[in-house]
Order: structure tokens, then C-alpha cells, then sequence
């Protein structure tokens, strides 16, 4: 009888354990994450893709991580920086957040700079580090189309799936950059004093300073002025970074000594390259609103502002504040993204609930389902190429 007990006792035990196993294999299924990416396709054929330089500086680390995730997909390249004046520890907890994100970890399309550069707000070495991000995304990845600046006090108005759609109706080498050559009071303050930034010599961060001289305005080449974010093509950040011309050298040796130069650099590049000019989009597609006059830096975005930049056909706005209440009703009620989630696309295969991510399992990332955010921008965009087709060989006037 014993023997008999002890065989029952081993046949119920092995059968516990194999109902265990296949519980624990089914939940297996339906809640890890994929761990083989799709295969990604890149050329014309298929939705363009995107290089995104986030910059931040001390305690922006959960903003840009925030950021990160509500512009995510795995067709896009990411390229994040805290600057100098963050701590190590701060960048160094920026990166395993960053890696804890299944999709991310399986698709390695997002990179954190390792070495700081060290960044004075009003000076050149704004231009600098734009242009170490531009060489890094170049290097690392020769599949996206356009490079796009954020800092972390921006925020999207779109989905990348809708980014996406719009722009896969838009000429590849087309640039999204803000610019004038009507300096106006400009011509004295930002064009003509002479400043050295030390942020490009000294290891702390200070001010810049002004010499007592003023320059003449340049007559070799025109400056154009204007925002200090854009969209821009592949082609042209080549042409700025390999430099087959030396316009790109000789321009950035004379904003050295500007104030406010990322305002300035890129938009007399542009403008004055006959290869490039025709190829410039008079807008940043970001959503600001300003003081009248305008100040140097846009007003802060609230909750009051929500149903305008919503209705806008913008891509992106700023600024915000941390953990503003406005970022949580574009989550939900444009992005339709969780807190702590990725940004959901038709590339995301899981099932939504309350435990798992959706997007911690994928499909094919290569389709795209546009949502109604994509009819506002894509409107944007035709007005603005009317616009540029009607007066395209007399941009950059």
C-alpha cells in the first residue's frame, strides 16, 4: 500500500509539474517580448526614415527619456546627449533605462553619447555639437532620409507612423528649415558683435564674452537667420559634414564668433550653396507661440494650448515644462500612448493590457497605418510645397 501511494504521489507531482510548465509556457507566449527584429528595408520604395538628435542638459534625463519613447519606431535612428554640465551617473542611468526597453535592446537603434560636449547656450558650440550628432548618425547608419533636432522641451504632434506617411510623398533631399534674409535689428546685435564661445576651449561652462570691436556684414557670402530647429535632408548634412565645397568650412569659421549661431549656420549654408537653395521648405513644422514682440525664446505650453497646437498640421512643439499636465493629453488623446510606453504603430503586435506593452512584441515594421493626426500635417505640407514649387527658383531670397 505504501508503494502504491508513493507511485500515485510521483504520478501526481510530475503531472503538477508538466500543467505548470505549459501555464507558464503559454503566458511565455503571449507576454515576452520578440526577441528577432524584423527586417528593416530602407531606399525609395519603402517609408522614408529618420535621424533624431535629443539633446539635454542637467536633470533632463527623464525628459528625454520621455521624448525617446514618443518618437520612437524601429525604422528611425536615435542619437542622444546629455551635455557636460550633467552628471556621469545621470548619463549613465540614461542608458540602461534606455536599454530596459525590449523593442529597443532587439532593434539597437538607439545610442547615448558616451563623451559630453560641453554646450554654451548663445554661442557656437550649439553649431559644434549639432555637427558631432549629424557625423555620428552618418557613420553609424546609412538608411535614414532626414535629420531631425529635438531638444527636451519638445514634444511631437504625431505619430512616426504618420511623420511617415506624410513624407513619403515629399522629395528626399527637400529641407524643413526656417530662414530669412531680412536681418532687421539682427544685422547689429547678432551679425556684426564679435564673441568667443568658451565652451569650445575650457573644460567648465561659462558665458560667452564680446569683444569691444564690431565686424563688418559680410560680402563674400549673405547671412540668413532664422529658427534653430529644422528638418534637413541626408544630402545636405553630407555636404555640410564631408564638405566636397568648402563654403560649409569657410561658413562655420565665420560663425565661430557669433551670437546665436545655430540661428544662423545652417540657414547661410543652405542658402548659399547653388546646389542646395532650391532645395529648401520655408518652415521648421514646429507649433510655438511667442510674446509680441517676440523674445528670444517662445512661451511655455499649457494645458490651455492644447486644442490650437492639436489643430495646428505641426509635426513638433515647445516648449514645455517638466511633467506638464498638457504632455498627458497629447499622450492620450493624439499619441495614444501609455505612461512608460513606446509610442504605438502598426509595427506593434502585442496585446494592449494593463501588464504588457503592446509594442514589446512586433511585426512587420515596415507598413504603416496613418491615424487623423496624419491629415492635418499632410495639409501643412501641401500648402508649404505650393508654396515652394510656385517660388522655387527664387528661394532663399
Amino acid at each position: 500500500m505504501g508503494a502504491e501511494k508513493k507511485w500515485l504521489f510521483t504520478l501526481f507531482s510530475a503531472a503538477f509539474l508538466s500543467l505548470l510548465l505549459l501555464l507558464f509556457s503559454s503566458i511565455s507566449a503571449f507576454s515576452s517580448p520578440r526577441s528577432i527584429p524584423s527586417v528593416i528595408h530602407h531606399g525609395a520604395p519603402y517609408p522614408p526614415a529618420f535621424a533624431y538628435y535629443i539633446s539635454g542638459g542637467r536633470g533632463d534625463k527623464d525628459r528625454i527619456f520621455r521624448l525617446l519613447l514618443a518618437v520612437y519606431h524601429p525604422r528611425n535612428r536615435y542619437l542622444l546627449h546629455l551635455a557636460a554640465d550633467a552628471s556621469n551617473d545621470e548619463r549613465l542611468q540614461l542608458a540602461v533605462t534606455v536599454k530596459s526597453v525590449p523593442a529597443i535592446r532587439a532593434f539597437e537603434n538607439v545610442d547615448v553619447i558616451g563623451k559630453p560636449d560641453r554646450i554654451s547656450y548663445m554661442g557656437s558650440s550649439n553649431v559644434a555639437t549639432i555637427l558631432h550628432a549629424a557625423s555620428i548618425l552618418l557613420r553609424i547608419e546609412s538608411g535614414w532620409d532626414w535629420f531631425i533636432t529635438l531638444s527636451a522641451r519638445d514634444y511631437p504632434l504625431i505619430s512616426q507612423d504618420d511623420l511617415s506617411h506624410v513624407f513619403s510623398s515629399v522629395r528626399r533631399d527637400l529641407n524643413f528649415i526656417d530662414h530669412s534674409s531680412d536681418l532687421g535689428w539682427k544685422e547689429g546685435q547678432r551679425v556684426r558683435p564679435i564673441v568667443v564661445d568658451p565652451g569650445l576651449y575650457l573644460a567648465r561652462r561659462t558665458q560667452i564674452f564680446h569683444a569691444t570691436e564690431k565686424r563688418p556684414t559680410p560680402d563674400a557670402f549673405k547671412i540668413f537667420t532664422g529658427s534653430p530647429w529644422f528638418i534637413l535632408s541626408r544630402s545636405f548634412l553630407e555636404f555640410c559634414v564631408l564638405g566636397w565645397d568648402n563654403l560649409p568650412r569657410t561658413l562655420l569659421m565665420y560663425f565661430n564668433n557669433n551670437v546665436l549661431s545655430q540661428e544662423g549656420y545652417f540657414h547661410s549654408v543652405i542658402c548659399n550653396s547653388n546646389e542646395f537653395k532650391n532645395k529648401t521648405v520655408n518652415s521648421d513644422l514646429r507649433f510655438m507661440i511667442w510674446d509680441d514682440p517676440p523674445k528670444m525664446e517662445p512661451l511655455y505650453l499649457n494645458a490651455s494650448n492644447f486644442d490650437v497646437m492639436a489643430e495646428s498640421g505641426a509635426a513638433f512643439a515647445r516648449k514645455f515644462h517638466n511633467d506638464e499636465s498638457v504632455l498627458d493629453m497629447v499622450d492620450q488623446k493624439i499619441l495614444k500612448r501609455g505612461h512608460n510606453r513606446l509610442l504605438p504603430g502598426a509595427w506593434c503586435s502585442g496585446r494592449k493590457s494593463w501588464w504588457m506593452d503592446p509594442c514589446s512584441q512586433w511585426s512587420d515594421v515596415n507598413i504603416l497605418k496613418p491615424g487623423s493626426q496624419a491629415k492635418k500635417l499632410e495639409e501643412s505640407i501641401k500648402n508649404l510645397l505650393d508654396d515652394y514649387w510656385n517660388a522655387r527658383s527664387n528661394q532663399c531670397q
